[in-house]
């Protein structure tokens, strides 16, 4: 796969009082392109069933750029991170666009689970070889403005 990405217009219920995208939302912004991804390489919820696995979160953190406000449609992109050799431990990264401005970046760092026994698990080969092939991305670095 070259580039996935998802395109997702902000809703009403994404809004807090400041008029603005609030934080969470962003983290659900990144968990549904991830999880699109998934599905799209043919690991959707079935699938992963039928394998007995599932992925798990150990860390993600969002770095926001810029608001993004209601009705604006965003592109969301899944880049690849660090990924263990068989494809069990993974770091995704996800810009997020707005008319082709960053406003958010987020790394997820993850596993995937037994979900049976509930340990840590080796995915199908496919699996490893659907993320290694994603266009690798970067931790985001906040640019000093200048003045």
């Amino acid at each position: 796969m070259k580039k996935f990405e998802k395109q997702i217009e902000v809703r009403w219920a994404d809004v807090d009082a400041n008029m603005h995208v609030r934080h969470s939302a962003y983290y659900e912004y990144g968990a549904d392109a991830r999880i699109s991804f998934f599905a799209t390489c043919g690991f959707g919820s079935t699938e992963m069933k039928e394998s007995n696995i599932g992925p798990i979160l150990f860390k993600e953190e969002c770095s926001f750029i810029k608001e993004l406000h209601p009705d604006d449609n965003i592109l969301i992109n899944v880049l690849r991170g660090e990924i263990s050799e068989d494809g069990s431990r993974w770091e995704l990264h996800h810009e997020i666009l707005n008319n082709g401005v960053k406003s958010a970046h987020i790394t997820a760092k993850g596993a995937w689970m037994d979900l049976s026994l509930r340990k840590l698990a080796t995915p199908p080969v496919d699996m490893s070889q659907v993320l290694n092939q994603l266009p690798v991305g970067e931790q985001y670095v906040y640019k000093k403005s200048k003045k």
